[in-house]
């Protein structure tokens, strides 16, 4: 590591460091004395004016500066938030979410258009029968449940709401098919209302990044609510969706590798194990 060699008795430039000290003391036989002074202490108290000193490093090892810094930098990355099924109302998202469980967002994305072409209203999809709508999503899995789901929730949207998509949390996860996962989505991006849906990435990452300890989906929940501000839920669940796909995999970091892990422990050795 480079330094600089603070002298006492001499001046001027030395061999393979700088020396720096006071005026030469003529027929001095003490040896001299000195120190090695870091490099980065050197630069801060200006002995090279045209080097910038490099900023200290900030202090994560509490859960909230780790949390604020986390907000901060994926706003940075994403600054846009586009919802990642495609839809073109309430209903449509709701089937998606819905189609969502256990199936890539690409995969629902390619299913969705032929069914939509069909049915796009509760109306529509209550004149479907099961095994009609089963033959196009059998493709994203968990046949012929997701079929079933759709139309009986489509029934009774009808039924109790007049083919609107409820507005309440209670009110969705009556629907079949529809966990607190699905209507926290729904809520969230299709009405604007607060929310945090906690999908496999985020369970993932929220625990790499020890901002819970991933004890449950709902503890994690629980948790990130309480660390981030509620006007930023919505937006920042996507984000964190968005950064776990691109850069803290599953399988291509373990918590050592990606970016923020680096930042937020960058001591950190030994892989990270995650539960499910």
């Amino acid at each position: 590591m480079g330094g600089l060699r603070f002298d006492l008795t001499r001046g001027g430039l030395g061999r393979g460091a700088a020396a720096v000290g006071g005026p030469r003391h003529v027929g001095c036989k003490t040896r001299p004395r000195s120190w090695l002074l870091p490099l980065s202490w050197a630069v801060r108290l200006g002995f090279f004016p045209g080097m910038a000193a490099s900023p200290a490093r900030q202090d994560f090892s509490r859960r909230a500066d780790r949390a604020a810094y986390i907000d901060r930098r994926l706003a940075e990355l994403y600054p846009n938030t586009p919802v990642p099924l495609d839809h073109t109302d309430a209903y449509t998202l709701l089937i998606a979410v819905l189609l969502s469980a256990q199936c890539t967002d690409k995969r629902v994305n390619l299913t969705t258009p032929a069914l939509f072409r069909l049915a796009s209203t509760p109306a529509q999809m209550v004149k479907l029968n099961v095994a009609e709508i089963d033959a196009i999503v059998r493709p994203c899995g968990l046949a012929p449940r997701k079929a079933q789901a759709i139309r009986g929730l489509s029934e009774l949207l009808l039924e109790r709401h007049g083919g609107e998509v409820p507005r309440t949390f209670a009110e969705l996860e009556a629907l079949p098919g529809v966990g607190h996962k699905t209507a926290s989505v729904v809520m969230a991006q299709a009405f604007g209302v607060p929310a945090f849906p906690v999908d496999t990435h985020i369970h993932r990452l929220a625990q790499r990044w020890k901002l819970t300890n991933g004890r449950s989906v709902e503890q994690t929940e629980k948790d990130l609510k309480a660390l981030f501000p509620e006007a930023h839920w919505n937006a920042l669940h996507l984000r964190i969706i968005f950064y776990g796909r691109e850069h803290c995999t599953a399988h291509g970091c373990d918590g050592t590798v990606c970016e923020i892990c680096r930042t937020l422990f960058p001591r950190r050795r030994r892989p990270v194990a995650t539960r499910k």
